[in-house]
């Protein structure tokens, strides 16, 4: 009798959660069309718009996973490392509920291969040696400090230049993990969903060992300490 009533249990619990994500699904559809697809599209590749300095970011790109999509969602891109405010925070707008639902809604229809070839990507630097790390400290002032800055707050001097208008992140902020950094600098921020190039793919220059110690230098010394829950 016990196991009936146990197999009945699990039964409701699987209906329940399949309902419930069935629920964020059609709740996160209708925000998504009502709010984010007027700068991102329907289909979630972006769409040129005006009045924008950074254009959206196509979604079906999208390194982050589903938890990072709502944080930057609530929060905004701002205060994660973007030095444009286009995509706002929402949290005055969205309670939890809605916005987590968005980015389920987000990951599971537009972002999740992206994202996935992200999770499956091999990726161990657990065994830098120490030339390696300071190779990458020593990479990162020599290439990715002219735009992000000696300190990467995104104030390097390739910023200074008026007639070249580039918006390198503050990486002090970021919400990416030292992997996604990795494949960011491997692959270029256009790989990801960027709709211009500023950010190249420094994997046909350096091998990934050398990438992995630029990773781990922003990830340790750059980053600073947030809730990123």
């Amino acid at each position: 009798m016990v196991k009936k009533l146990l197999i009945a249990a699990s039964i409701v619990s699987a209906s329940f959660a399949v309902q419930s994500s069935d629920e964020m699904m059609k709740k996160g559809k209708e925000i998504f069309e009502q709010t984010c697809s007027g700068c991102h599209g329907k289909d979630g590749t972006g769409m040129k718009q005006g009045g924008f300095s950074v254009q959206p970011r196509n979604l079906t790109k999208s390194i982050l996973n589903e938890n990072q999509i709502y944080l930057v969602a609530k929060k905004g891109a701002y205060h994660w490392g973007a030095v444009t405010t286009g995509m706002p925070a929402w949290e005055g707008v969205y309670d939890d509920d809605s916005l987590k639902s968005v980015a389920h809604y987000i990951y599971e229809t537009l972002s999740k291969d992206s994202s996935k070839k992200v999770e499956n990507y091999k990726y161990d630097s657990s065994k830098l040696s120490e030339k390696a790390l300071k190779r990458g400290k020593k990479i990162f002032f020599r290439n990715c400090a002219y735009c992000h800055g000696k300190e990467g707050k995104g104030n390097g001097v390739a910023t200074y230049n008026p007639e070249k208008s580039i918006f390198p992140y503050d990486l002090t902020k970021l919400i990416l993990s030292e992997k996604q950094i990795f494949l960011f600098a491997k692959f270029g921020g256009k790989h990801w969903g960027s709709q211009k190039d500023d950010m190249p793919g420094w994997g046909v220059k350096y091998d990934d060992e050398t990438l992995m110690g630029v990773a781990r230098y922003v990830e340790e010394h750059l980053k600073k300490k947030r809730d990123r829950n």
